[in-house]
C-alpha cells in the first residue's frame, strides 16, 4: 500500500467521524492517480461542473501551444466557462458572439490537425 492510499484510508476514517456527527460529505477518489475530492453536502451540480472545468482549464492555460490539441482543448474549456457563468442567467449577444469566434478557431484547428495528418 502506498503512502497515499494511506492517506486516503485515515481521510476516509476522519470523513465518518464528521458524518456520524450529522455532516454529510462526499468522497471521491482515483487512487491510481492520487486524486481524492471530498464534497461538503451544500454543493450543487453546476458547482462541482465549474470545478472540474478549473481543471481542464488549467492544463489548457499550461499546455505550449505549440502543441496540436491545446486550441481544442483551450477554446472548449471557454466555451464551457461562458455556459456555466450564465448556467442560471441568459447568454448575452457579446457572449454568443465570443462562442462563436471559439467555435471557428475549434474549426480552423481541426482543419488543421487534419491537413497534418494528410502530408
Amino acid at each position: 500500500m502506498t503512502d497515499f492510499e494511506n492517506f486516503y484510508y485515515d481521510l476516509e476514517n476522519l470523513a465518518k467521524k464528521y458524518e456520524s456527527k450529522n455532516t454529510p460529505l462526499k468522497i471521491e477518489k482515483d487512487l491510481e492517480n492520487d486524486i481524492v475530492k471530498i464534497f461538503g453536502e451544500k454543493i450543487s451540480s453546476i458547482a462541482r461542473a465549474k470545478n472540474g472545468l478549473n481543471d481542464v482549464s488549467e492544463l489548457a492555460y499550461a499546455t505550449a501551444e505549440h502543441h496540436p490539441y491545446w486550441n481544442l482543448l483551450y477554446n472548449c474549456s471557454e466555451i464551457a466557462n461562458s455556459v456555466l457563468e450564465k448556467w442560471k442567467d441568459s447568454l448575452s449577444s457579446e457572449d454568443l458572439a465570443d462562442i462563436e469566434w471559439a467555435i471557428k478557431e475549434l474549426n480552423q484547428t481541426i482543419e488543421k490537425i487534419k491537413s497534418n495528418k494528410n502530408t
